[in-house]
């Protein structure tokens, strides 16, 4: 079953439950989905509408972050719940060590000698990775790494 049928029926399952926040976030990422079909002119592959989840994923985040720093408990809670319901479609993310591993065999693949060569280990994970780790988690752990390289 592709991932955008799956969408639809998971929709037209929680408006028959009753469940109104997953209704309301399917909902949110249905009119996504269908904007980006629009904009393209034909169906969305399943990397694109998971490119799609990434992009709730992060923002997501970014939301959790925000109401956290202000106090806004409540708000903070009603994203986690958002959050949970979209990771529910996106793969199973990669763990730090084997994120880790992905980077250990980049940096030998492209001969990283330092910090400067940053963006070329960056793209060669994250082609690997496809998804599957934190970009943010990635950067971090890429820079970490580099720099002991280069002090090496």
């Amino acid at each position: 079953m592709q991932l955008s049928e799956k969408l639809s029926n998971d929709y037209k399952d929680a408006l028959r439950s009753g469940d109104k926040g997953k209704v309301s976030i399917l909902r949110m990422i249905k009119a996504a989905v269908k904007n980006k079909e629009i904009e393209k002119g034909t169906s969305l592959t399943d990397d694109e509408i998971y490119t799609i989840f990434r992009m709730f994923v992060k923002r997501a985040n970014e939301s959790i972050e925000q109401f956290s720093k202000a106090g806004r408990m409540d708000l903070a809670e009603k994203e986690k719940e958002e959050l949970t319901i979209i990771q529910n479609y996106l793969p199973k993310q990669l763990g730090e060590d084997e994120v880790k591993g992905l980077i250990k065999d980049a940096i030998s693949e492209v001969g990283a000698a330092g910090p400067k060569d940053m963006g070329k280990v960056m793209k060669l994970v994250m082609s690997k990775t496809k998804g599957q780790a934190d970009g943010k988690l990635v950067n971090n752990l890429v820079k970490e790494m580099l720099e002991k390289t280069g002090a090496a």
